[in-house]
C-alpha cells in the first residue's frame, strides 16, 4: 500500500519543529477538480505549505490538555516538569507520561520512540479520524478524482519508509478506539493498514464534527476495532436473499411494463437489505413502531419487499386497477399515482419480533413528507406513553439533490431536538444517484457533500458505497444503535448510481454521456455480491439459483393473482380510527354545549394562579377580569373562550396540542396560556392543571421555531394519528401561512380524496384590516376558498337528518366573530364522527373589542339559554341579525351580507345613521356555503337589496366564492341571479392592502357608509382613493 507520497522538505522540517496547533487539526487538503464530477463539488484551498514557527510558551501554560500543545520546546520543558512532580501537570499529560514511559521500559522495540513521534503519530491518527472520508471509495462509478489529503501522507509528519516496521505506542488516556490506552504496542504499518481499513474503506465517517467527546469516543469504538468486520454465512445469505428480492422485483415490472413509469430503484438495491437490516437491529433494541417518509424513487419496492404490500395488489395498480367494492359507505376519492401512495403493516423481523411499519403517503413535492412523518411519529409517542422515546421511530429517505436543495430539510431537523418537537432522534437515508434529474452536484449544492446540513445538528453521517452490500448493511446498522443509544439525527448516506433516467422513459445520456457510458456497462450490486460469495465458497452457484427461481416463481404467482385482484379493505383506518365515518356515511350531528356546572368549574381551574406565583403586573390584571367573566357569566372574550373550548374537551379525555410561533403568549398578547413569574421565571400553564392528576403532555402549547411549512407539516402528521385530539396550528400573522402552502395544497386540501386520510387539524389564520399594511392585514382568505371542492351551482341535501356536506366536502372555512361560536366551532371538531381539517380565519382587533364579547350561558346546553335551539347548543353557521327581526320582515329595504370584523364596523354605523331599515347577517361558515340558512335570510326580507359586503379587494376575500353560491340561492328563490348581487369592498388590488395608514382609513370609511348609504347601491361599485398626501405606516 502506498502510503507515502512526495512532500517538500520544508513541510517535514516543520512538522519536525511544529505539532499540532489546535484540538482539530488543520487540515491541508488540494481537491483537484475534474472535468465529470458528478459526486464531490467543492474547491478546498490549499493551505501555506510551511507550518507557522512555534511561539514560546509560558510555564503558567503547563496544565494545557495534551492536545493543545504546540511546539518541541513545551513537549521538553513539559517533561523535566512531570519528572519533578507529575502532579505540576494536567492529569491528561500525567497519564499519556505514564503509559508511555511504562510501554517504553517493557517494550524494548518502543525505545527509540520519542515523545515528539508519539504526538506525530496522534496526529495522524487524528487526521484520519477527521479527513479519512476524502480518501475513502464512495463512488461505485468511480468518476471521481480526488487527490488525498496532505494530512494523511505519513511523510507530513517525518515518517520514513524506513519506520514502516518500528513498533509504536499511541494509547492516550480517555480516548477510544486507536488511540484508547489498552491498545497493543504495533508497528507503524500495522496502525496504518488498520486506519485505511476503517476509515477508507467503502464508508466514509463523518463524526469528528460532533463536540461530545463521549459520543466521539463511542463511534471510535465501533469504527476502529481491532480487525475489520465480517459477517457469518447465514447472515450473508439473508443479505443475500433480500438482495435478490429487490433486484428481481425492479427487473420483473420492467418487463411486465416496459413504457410505465416506476422510478425504480436500479443502481440503489443494497437499499431494501440495509433498510430490512436496520428494521431488525431497532426492533432488537426495543423499537415497536417505524414511521417512513420517501421519494418516489424506489418507492414500490419499499412498499412491497419493506413494508409488505401485496405485491399482487401493487401489480394490480400497474394494470389499471380496480375501485374497492363490497363495503358499505366505502369512500374511494380520486386516488392517486401507485408511487405517491402509503400503506402500513406489522412485519416479522429476524430475531421473531414484530415491528409495525407505515410508510406515509406523499406528493411529487420532494422532501414535504419530512416534517409530517416526524410529527406522526410524535404522536405515537405520545399515545403509546413513549416517554424514553425509544419505541417510536421516524426514517426519512431523501435524494441527494432534495436533501441539499430543500429548506424543508433543515426545517425539520431544527426541529429534532426542540422539547415539544423531539421524536428521540430521526434516521436519515440518503440514497445518492450523484445526479438530481438531470442537475449535477456541482450546479445543485455549494458545500462538499449533499449531507452536510444535517451537521449543523451534530449528527454523525456515514457515507457508503452502494456497491457493497455489507457496508450499506453495516452502516444501517450502526445508524439504528446510535439513534437508540443516543436518541439525536443520524445520516447514511448511499452513494449509488440511477441505472435509468430520473424515470424510465427518461434519456439521460442527454445531460450525462460520460456517466451513463460507465453505467452502462456496471455490474449491479447483485452480480458483485454473488461474486464475493462465489469466492469465499460460502454459497454455491446451485444455492444462487434456487433463490432466484424461488423469488421469480413468487413474483409470477403474485403477478397471476393480480388479474383478479380487488381490494376489500380500507386501509386509511387504523385502530384509533375504527368506527369513524368516511364522507359517503351519514354522521349524525353531536350538540357541543356544556353543562354549566362543568363550565364554572373549569373556568375557575384557568382563571387560578398559584398563592405565591407573582405575574407580571399587567398579566394578573387580566386574570383577575376572567376571574370576574368567569364568577359573573358575562363578558366572555376571545382568550377565556378558547380556553374553555380547551378546558372542556381535556375533562372529556381528550389530548389538545396548540402550536406555533409565540403561540404561549399570542402574537397580540392575549392568550397567556403561559404565565411567568416576574421573580424566579418560573413557568405556570393554568391548562395543565384542569383535571386531578393530568399527564403533563395531555394539553401542550408550545412556540415552535421560526418555521411555518415544517411546523405546519409537523401538526399535520401530530393531526393524523388518533382523531381523538384537538391539533392546532397558529400563524403568527395569517399571510406567513403562505410559506407553508405545499402543506395546504398537496396534503391539508387533498389528503383525503387522494391517499383516503382523514385530519382534524384546525389552523388559526389572524386576519382582519386594521391599517397594518399588506403584509399584516390579510391571511389570504380567497386562497383557501378557492381550493374548496363544493359545487357553487348544485344546492346540497340540506335537512338535518340527512346532510353530508361538510363531510363531502374537502375542508371548512370559518370566519367567526363571537367567543361563544369560536369556542364551538372547536370542540365540533371533536364532537362527530368524521374529521375534517378546519381553516380558521382569526381576529385580531376582535380578541379586546368592547362588543366582541359572550356570555357563559351562550356556551352551556341548558334549553332557553342564548344559543339553544331545537337541535341543542352547537356552532352557528350563520348569525342572524340582531334586531329581533321576525320571520317576515317586509320592510328592510337592505340585506347586507358580511364576515368577519367588519360586522361590528357595520352596525355601529348603522346605530349612527339610525338605519333601521337594513339587516346585517354574518357569514360564520363560508366552507361550505350554509345554503340553507341563507335561503331562510332571504325569505324573511323579501323586498330587501342583496348586498355582499367586505373588506378586502374585490379580487380578493370571499367575493368570488360568495358570488356564484348566494347567485344559485337567489336563483332558486325567484329572487333573481348573481348579476342581482350588489358589491361593497375595495375595489381590485395587486397588494392585499395599502401601506397608507390615512389611505386605510379613508378606504375602511368609504365602504362602511357605502354599505349603510340610503341610495341604492350601484354594481359593480369601485371607489377612488382621495387624491391627498398620506404618511407611510410606519
Amino acid at each position: 500500500m502506498a502510503w507515502f507520497r512526495v512532500a517538500s522538505g520544508v513541510t517535514k522540517v516543520a512538522i519536525g519543529r511544529n505539532l499540532a496547533q489546535t484540538r482539530s487539526f488543520v487540515t491541508r487538503t488540494r481537491v483537484l477538480l475534474s472535468q465529470n464530477r458528478y459526486f464531490h463539488s467543492t474547491v478546498s484551498v490549499s493551505k501555506a505549505q510551511t507550518a507557522p514557527v512555534p511561539h514560546p510558551v509560558p510555564l503558567s501554560k503547563l496544565t494545557d490538555n495534551f492536545l493543545d500543545g504546540t511546539s518541541n520546546l513545551y513537549l521538553e520543558e513539559l517533561q523535566r516538569s512531570w519528572e519533578a512532580d507529575p502532579n505540576s501537570v494536567d492529569k491528561s499529560w500525567d497519564n499519556f507520561f505514564r503509559n508511555f514511559v511504562g510501554q517504553a521500559a517493557t517494550s524494548p522495540g518502543i525505545s527509540g520512540q520519542t515523545i515528539q513521534e508519539s504526538m506525530q503519530l496522534l496526529l495522524l491518527v487524528r487526521a484520519y479520524q477527521v479527513n479519512g472520508h476524502l480518501k475513502a471509495k464512495l463512488d461505485p462509478l468511480g468518476l471521481e478524482q480526488r487527490e488525498i489529503p496532505e494530512d494523511l501522507d505519513p511523510a507530513f509528519y517525518g515518517f520514513t519508509e524506513a519506520d514502516l516496521d518500528r513498533e509504536f505506542f499511541i494509547g492516550v488516556w480517555r480516548m477510544a478506539g486507536f488511540l484508547s490506552e489498552n491498545r497493543p504496542v504495533q508497528t507503524l504499518r500495522s496502525i496504518l493498514t488498520r486506519l485505511e481499513q476503517a476509515y477508507c474503506g467503502t464508508i466514509g465517517y463523518e463524526y469528528m464534527h460532533i463536540a461530545d467527546r463521549d459520543k466521539c469516543n463511542w463511534l471510535r469504538d465501533k469504527i476502529e476495532t481491532p480487525t475489520p468486520r465480517q459477517y457469518n454465512q447465514q447472515r450473508r445469505e439473508v443479505m443475500l436473499d433480500r438482495l435478490i428480492w429487490s433486484t428481481h422485483f425492479e427487473n420483473f415490472l420492467a418487463k411486465k411494463w416496459t413504457a410505465a413509469k416506476r422510478f425504480g430503484l436500479e443502481g440503489g438495491e443494497t437499499l431494501i437489505p440495509g433498510m430490512k437490516e436496520m428494521f431488525d437491529r431497532a426492533a432488537d433494541l426495543g423499537v415497536e413502531s417505524i414511521v417512513i417518509g420517501m421519494p418516489h424513487r424506489g418507492r414500490l419496492n419499499v412498499l412491497g419487499n419493506v413494508v409488505r404490500k401485496p405485491l399482487a395488489q401493487i401489480f394490480s395498480e400497474f394494470s389499471g386497477g380496480t375501485k374497492p367494492v363490497d363495503e358499505v359507505g366505502l369512500y374511494t376519492g380520486s386516488g392517486d399515482v401507485k408511487y405517491h401512495l402509503g400503506t402500513s403493516y406489522d412485519r416479522p423481523t429476524r430475531a421473531g419480533n414484530r415491528i409495525h411499519l407505515s410508510l406515509v403517503a406523499n406528493p411529487s413535492h420532494l422532501e414535504a413528507v419530512d416534517p409530517v412523518v416526524v410529527g406522526k411519529t410524535r404522536a405515537k409517542q405520545y399515545y403509546s406513553n413513549d416517554v424514553e422515546r425509544t419505541k417510536n421511530l421516524a426514517v426519512l429517505i431523501h435524494g441527494d439533490g432534495s436533501f441539499a436543495g430543500q429548506g424543508v430539510v433543515y426545517e425539520t431537523l431544527h426541529l429534532s431536538a426542540l422539547p415539544n418537537y423531539s421524536t428521540g432522534g430521526t434516521i436519515h437515508i440518503v440514497v445518492n444517484n450523484q445526479v438530481a434529474f438531470t442537475t449535477d452536484p456541482r450546479s445543485g449544492r455549494s458545500s462538499q457533500y449533499c449531507t452536510d446540513v444535517a451537521k449543523a445538528l451534530n449528527a454523525p453521517i456515514f457515507h457508503v458505497n452502494g456497491d457493497d452490500l455489507e457496508a450499506v448493511v453495516h452502516a444501517c446498522e450502526l445508524a439504528a444503535v446510535w439513534r437508540q443509544t443516543f436518541h439525536s439525527d443520524v445520516v447514511v448516506d448511499i452513494v449509488s448510481y440511477r441505472r435509468f433516467g430520473h424515470n424510465e422513459i427518461d434519456e439521460p445520456t442527454f445531460t450525462q454521456p460520460k456517466m451513463y457510458q460507465v453505467i452502462r456497462n456496471h455490474p449491479s450490486a447483485l452480480e458483485i455480491y454473488e461474486k464475493k460469495l462465489l469466492e469465499s465458497g460460502q454459497v454455491t452457484q446451485e444455492d444462487i439459483d434456487r433463490m432466484h427461481n424461488k423469488v421469480n416463481t413468487i413474483l409470477n404467482e403474485e403477478y397471476l393473482k393480480s388479474k383478479d385482484y380487488v381490494p376489500k379493505r380500507r386501509d386509511w383506518l387504523s385502530a384509533y380510527w375504527s368506527g369513524f365515518k368516511s364522507p359517503e356515511q351519514l354522521s349524525r350531528i353531536r350538540n357541543t354545549g356544556v353543562k354549566p356546572e362543568i363550565l364554572k368549574n373549569v373556568g375557575k381551574a384557568i382563571t387560578t394562579l398559584p398563592e405565591n406565583f407573582k405575574p407580571h403586573r399587567a398579566v394578573k390584571k387580566i386574570f383577575e377580569q376572567r376571574v370576574q367573566m368567569i364568577e359573573t357569566g358575562e363578558g366572555i372574550d376571545w382568550a377565556v373562550g378558547e380556553a374553555l373550548a380547551f378546558a372542556t374537551l381535556l375533562v372529556e379525555g381528550n389530548h389538545v396540542r396548540l402550536s406555533g410561533q409565540d403561540v404561549e403568549r399570542g402574537t397580540f398578547s392575549h392568550r397567556h396560556a403561559v404565565v411567568h413569574d416576574q421573580e424566579t421565571g418560573e413557568k405556570y400553564c393554568p391548562l395543565d392543571h384542569v383535571i386531578a392528576n393530568q399527564n403533563e403532555e395531555m394539553f401542550t402549547v408550545s412556540n415552535s421555531s421560526l418555521s411555518e411549512f415544517g411546523v405546519l407539516g409537523f401538526e399535520l402528521g401530530y393531526s393524523m394519528e388518533n382523531p381523538n385530539s384537538l391539533v392546532i396550528w397558529e400563524a403568527q400573522f395569517g399571510d406567513f401561512a403562505n410559506g407553508a402552502h405545499v402543506i395546504f395544497d398537496q396534503f391539508l386540501s387533498s389528503g383525503e380524496s387522494k391517499w383516503l386520510r382523514q385530519t382534524g387539524l384546525v389552523v388559526l389564520l389572524p386576519h382582519g384590516y386594521d391599517g397594518q399594511g399588506p403584509e399584516h392585514s390579510s391571511a389570504r382568505l380567497e386562497r383557501y376558498l378557492q381550493m374548496s371542492d363544493d359545487n357553487p351551482y348544485v344546492i346540497p341535501e340540506m335537512d338535518q337528518t340527512l346532510c353530508k356536506q361538510i363531510q363531502e366536502c374537502n375542508w371548512q372555512v370559518v370566519n367567526v366573530t363571537t367567543p361563544a361560536n369560536y369556542f364551538h366551532v372547536l370542540r365540533r371538531q371533536i364532537h362527530r364522527e368524521f374529521r375534517k381539517p378546519l381553516i380558521v380565519m382569526a381576529p385580531k382587533n376582535l380578541l379586546r373589542h368592547k362588543d366582541c364579547k359572550s356570555n357563559l350561558s351562550e356556551f352551556d346546553d341548558v334549553q332557553g339559554h342564548p344559543g339553544f335551539d331545537k337541535q341543542g347548543t352547537r356552532f352557528k353557521r350563520l348569525i342572524k341579525d340582531q334586531n329581533d327581526h321576525s320571520d317576515l320582515e317586509e320592510g328592510i329595504r337592505r340585506l347586507v351580507l358580511c364576515s368577519g370584523k367588519v360586522y361590528y364596523e357595520l352596525d355601529e354605523e348603522r346605530k349612527k345613521v339610525g338605519a333601521k331599515d337594513i339587516a346585517i347577517c354574518r357569514v360564520e361558515q363560508l366552507c361550505p356555503f350554509p345554503y340553507d340558512l341563507i335561503q331562510r335570510e332571504l325569505k324573511r326580507y323579501p323586498n330587501a337589496e342583496i348586498v355582499w359586503c367586505q373588506e378586502e379587494p374585490m379580487n380578493m376575500g370571499a367575493y368570488s366564492y360568495i358570488m356564484p353560491r348566494l347567485g344559485t340561492v337567489m336563483k332558486a328563490l325567484g329572487r333573481g341571479s348573481m348579476e342581482d348581487i350588489k358589491y361593497v369592498g375595495r375595489a381590485p388590488s395587486a397588494a392585499t392592502a395599502t401601506g397608507f395608514y390615512q389611505m386605510h382609513s379613508n378606504e375602511q370609511n368609504e365602504l362602511v357608509h357605502k354599505a349603510m348609504q340610503q341610495e341604492p347601491i350601484n354594481y359593480p361599485f369601485s371607489f377612488k382613493i382621495p387624491e391627498k398626501q398620506c404618511e407611510p405606516i410606519s
